[in-house]
């Protein structure tokens, strides 16, 4: 209100400035007679000039007497003394002529004062532009958020599938702002800060805008790195901003994404000093978070996919006090993301998607998402009505191992290791008990370095293995190396991401699960994927004294080489079943399960009283 004020004031006084300077320039012209050059001498002649001015075209001069009313100055053009007197001898009537130069003075500066002051603002504009201040300069203070309403959103909880815990969570949200008085009759007050964690994909920020659909008010929506820029304090100006526009739409929801963006933990980057902008904005967000009452109307709902790098000031009672978790979905929850995704999509009539259900373990609704719309590509590059069980099988390949990539041609010795290779992977995951069956076996290149692909589908969801599980998921990994040993008595390049998965689950089966008698029930590691160290490398802090580095070490080689003793044994058991299979894919390629069904019919299990062979880390 006092902007507005001060505008008009402002506009009122500049329309009264002109209103004078017009009135005086028009007085002026009002009483100053122009005359010609020949009045001007009779006038001189007859002795009624008072007084003039002599400039280099004009004379300008005041009257003894006002020949006109009001008329006492006059003014008029020089004309050349020589010129005059022979005029004159003639008996000519001669004048100047009076040019007024007023607007043409004016225009010589306004003019270029208006082109310079448009380059300056056009220059302004885009630059505060490329700053994030939305093309206003002066504005760069002001939130970045975006708002919407219900009809903007057009998303409910009927949208989404597969998360019923955390949207039986948030409808308490949703009550809440509908019905606040219904929570506080009895002194309750509704969470201040909702925090929905979760891997990518999972459906955090869809949650978010549902939450915003089904209570129909104002929807605050900005991500975390909107917040800062290169100037100092704008990041705090607009968390200030942000929560008053809230505070005046209130009932409302303010959704930040990617919180980790502004809320890391004070102090964790030793190298980036004590105090930096990021800290500022993460101060100002604490300080509004507890200034703003619960009974307001304005619920805070964020996201993160790494809340373990938040600071510990967002997470206690009174800011975020309540966490959502948002998982991946089992496969209930896939079955119900297929069916709401393939609403939009053309399905032939038999066409299971509980079997699509099951062959995407731990895929997340984003991947189901992309899944679907790779099927519907799948179906009409080959022409079909509708999309089929085939396709979404070719998409699930092409997600999980990569587009084919038929232009890379394979030498005849390349095509025969790569063959070998794979059904290493394939009898060996046959041969040991507790395994997934194998769904394909190719030996097309696919991605970026994969020569061919064993593909296993899983039976059903699993949340915990045993020690037998996890060597006999081993012993299939070093199948394809083993073969390659047993054949050509030889090892290739091609088991280099076999080995690595292979070393990743004895180091956590020693480690972190204690499952080696020797080291006892001692956890030697925890998961550090999640926490980066300054560098962006994971950050390792070893516990334990050299000794017992070594006996890591001892136990962990013992445990690859015991998969690799138990996988050439299988493979060695079953020589005749790898020749005849490993002949049949370089001739078709590709073998799905119904062809290995026929291959695996005469293949003997693995032995279960298998004692290893290599000794390892003895002592001298």
């Amino acid at each position: 209100m006092q902007n507005t004020t001060r505008f008009n004031v402002f506009y009122a006084f500049m329309a009264m400035m002109g209103v004078i300077i017009l009135h005086d320039l028009w007085v002026g012209y009002r009483s100053i007679t122009p005359l010609a050059y020949s009045e001007f001498q009779k006038l001189v002649r007859e002795g009624k000039v008072k007084e003039i001015i002599i400039t280099a075209d004009e004379i300008r001069g005041e009257l003894k007497v006002p020949e006109k009313p009001n008329k006492k100055y006059f003014r008029t053009t020089r004309v050349e003394s020589g010129l005059a007197e022979e005029l004159l001898k003639h008996d000519v009537k001669f004048s100047g002529h009076v040019e007024s130069t007023f607007f043409t003075t004016l225009l010589s500066w306004i003019l270029p004062t208006l082109f310079f002051f448009g380059i300056w603002f056009l220059i302004m504009r885009r630059m505060s532009s490329h700053l994030g201040a939305g093309g206003a300069f002066m504005s760069i203070g002001k939130s970045k958020a975006k708002v919407y309403v219900e009809n903007d959103t057009k998303i409910t909880f009927a949208d989404i599938a597969g998360v019923d815990e955390a949207k039986a969570e948030l409808t308490e949200t949703v009550d809440f702002l509908k019905n606040p008085e219904h929570y506080s009759r009895l002194g309750a007050r509704m969470p201040k800060g909702v925090l929905l964690v979760g891997p990518p994909g999972t459906g955090k920020t869809l949650l978010a805008k549902a939450v915003a659909g089904e209570a129909g008010v104002p929807f605050f929506s900005i991500s975390g790195s909107d917040f800062v820029e290169m100037f100092v304090g704008v990041g705090a100006a607009r968390v200030r901003d942000l929560f008053e526009q809230a505070r005046l739409k209130a009932p409302a929801i303010i959704f930040i994404d990617e919180l980790d963006a502004m809320g890391r933990a004070r102090g964790s980057s030793p190298f980036a000093g004590g105090h930096d902008e990021k800290e500022q904005t993460l101060n100002q967000l604490l300080v509004e978070m507890d200034g703003f009452d619960s009974m307001s109307g304005i619920v805070l709902l964020a996201a993160t996919n790494r809340p373990e790098v938040l600071d510990p000031a967002l997470l206690r009672a009174g800011r975020f006090d309540r966490q959502i978790l948002v998982d991946r979905p089992d496969k209930q929850g896939r079955l119900a993301i297929l069916k709401v995704h393939v609403h939009k999509v053309m399905l032939e009539p038999d066409t299971d998607l509980e079997q699509v259900a099951a062959l995407t373990p731990g895929f997340s609704g984003a991947d189901l998402s992309n899944l679907v719309n790779e099927a519907a590509l799948a179906a009409t590059r080959r022409g079909g009505k509708g999309i089929s069980l085939a396709d979404f099988n070719t998409g699930v390949e092409r997600i999980v191992a990569g587009l084919e990539r038929k232009n890379r041609l394979l030498n005849s010795r390349e095509r025969e290791i790569v063959a070998y290779h794979e059904m290493g992977h394939a009898i060996a995951a046959a041969a040991v008990t507790g395994a997934d069956p194998v769904h394909k076996v190719s030996i097309i290149p696919r991605g970026i370095g994969a020569l061919g692909y064993t593909i296993q589908r899983p039976t059903e969801d699993r949340y915990l293995m045993t020690r037998e599980e996890l060597e006999n998921r081993m012993v299939v990994l070093m199948g394809g190396r083993a073969a390659e040993h047993v054949v050509f008595t030889h090892f290739s390049t091609g088991a280099a991401d076999d080995l690595t998965k292979i070393s990743d689950i004895a180091r956590s089966m020693v480690t972190r699960y204690a499952m080696e008698p020797q080291l006892g029930h001692v956890a030697f590691e925890t998961d550090q994927r999640s926490f980066l160290g300054p560098t962006g490398e994971p950050l390792r802090q070893r516990l334990y004294g050299d000794e017992t580095a070594r006996e890591i070490d001892c136990a962990i080689r013992r445990l690859v080489l015991t998969a690799f003793d138990r996988s050439v044994s299988i493979l060695t058991e079953n020589r005749s079943v790898l020749e005849e299979s490993a002949r049949l894919l370089l001739k078709k390629e590709t073998l799905d399960a119904g062809d290995l069904e026929g291959l695996f019919q005469a293949l003997k299990p693995a032995s279960t009283d298998f004692t290893p062979s290599i000794a390892c880390c003895s002592k001298e």
